[in-house]
């Protein structure tokens, strides 16, 4: 399945259907009177979350969404049934915007979430509303009300306890891998990651947090260059973030210089996403001149009080410590509160 998380589609509430213009016509009745019934409502835009939805995929193919119109009211009093609400179903964590002014119409954070985005037009009233002891028979009655119609743009932004984040090939993947069930393609070259992959990190006592995979960052990244600046909005709801860093290319790439551009982009892209709580994590830690880099850039951590965990994805080599410290983050001493 594709990931799509952001499209741009039209929706249109329903239509009022218009009140009807009729007299009763019977046997032995005389004067009988107007009896027109009024007009269906329109159906009204309902976006609700479906917890089961990961991608905007279905909204890309069908972008253009209409509610059902009202129908019209008939005689002998017989109201117009109401026209089909429209539902439109999309994964948790979206953002509805309109799409000419940008304006936050929604943010569909909870996973029950439901909002009425736009109502249906009201039904029109029949011409026995009209009926007065001076006009008895009018006839006239009340069009439908039009539906309410705009674009829309959807943006979908991950619900993630944990955001791992980097330069490409510094095992972003092999991790996440490593501690869920999540299998995102690795490979030894750069931007293996084409899109962002969450998997669930289950931890001590049956408890479990989510952790959000997204493609490597590379300097300008906040500008459009490489592919990190489709995900980086996928970072701002994370809880926390996982810097990691790759020493084994030192010296011909310096892990200092990468770990400052990077959070160059991210206060570029959203000050607030800078100020997110962030662990450095050096991988391979497995491998024997990693070790020795590794006590050449511990100061600059040190001095700025960053903590550092060394781990190695590849054979597991700290990664209980590290899984500890994200879960003290998240939800304090485990003894006090499980």
């Amino acid at each position: 399945m594709s990931f799509i998380d952001e499209v741009k589609i039209h929706v249109k509430s329903g239509d009022g259907g218009s009140g009807c213009v009729s007299f009763r016509h019977e046997k032995f009745i005389e004067f009988g009177g107007p009896d027109g019934g009024d007009g269906g409502k329109g159906g009204d835009v309902v976006v609700k979350v479906a917890p089961q939805l990961s991608t905007l995929l279905d909204l890309r193919q069908h972008p253009h969404q209409k509610a059902g119109r009202g129908r019209n009211g008939m005689g002998k009093d017989r109201h117009g049934a109401n026209g089909d609400t429209l539902e439109i179903l999309v994964p948790q964590g979206t953002v509805i915007k309109d799409a000419e002014t940008g304006e936050v119409l929604a943010d569909l954070t909870d996973p029950d979430s439901c909002i009425v985005l736009m109502k249906g037009g009201r039904g029109g009233q029949g011409n026995t509303r009209f009926k007065t002891s001076t006009h008895k028979a009018p006839k006239f009655a009340q069009p439908g009300e039009p539906g309410e119609e705009r674009w829309i743009r959807l943006e979908l932004k991950l619900m993630a306890d944990v955001g791992l984040l980097g330069m490409p090939s510094v095992g972003k993947s092999s991790l996440i891998a490593k501690v869920s069930a999540a299998r995102p393609k690795i490979a030894e070259y750069h931007f293996t990651t084409l899109k962002p992959s969450l998997g669930v990190v289950k931890y001590k006592n049956y408890r479990s947090f989510v952790m959000a995979d997204i493609p490597g960052l590379i300097e300008g990244a906040s500008e459009g260059a490489g592919l990190g600046h489709r995900f980086l909005k996928h970072l701002e709801r994370t809880g926390q973030l996982l810097h990691l860093l790759d020493l084994s290319w030192m010296p011909d790439r310096d892990p200092i210089a990468e770990y400052e551009a990077i959070n160059r982009e991210l206060e570029l892209f959203n000050p607030e996403l800078a100020q997110k709580r962030q662990t450095v994590v050096i991988n391979k830690i497995d491998l024997p001149h990693v070790k020795d880099n590794l006590k050449e850039i511990l100061p600059y951590f040190e001095e700025r009080g960053i903590r550092v965990f060394p781990i190695s994805a590849a054979t597991g080599e700290g990664i209980e410590a590290l899984l500890d410290d994200i879960a003290f983050n998240l939800w304090g001493k485990p003894e006090e509160t499980w």
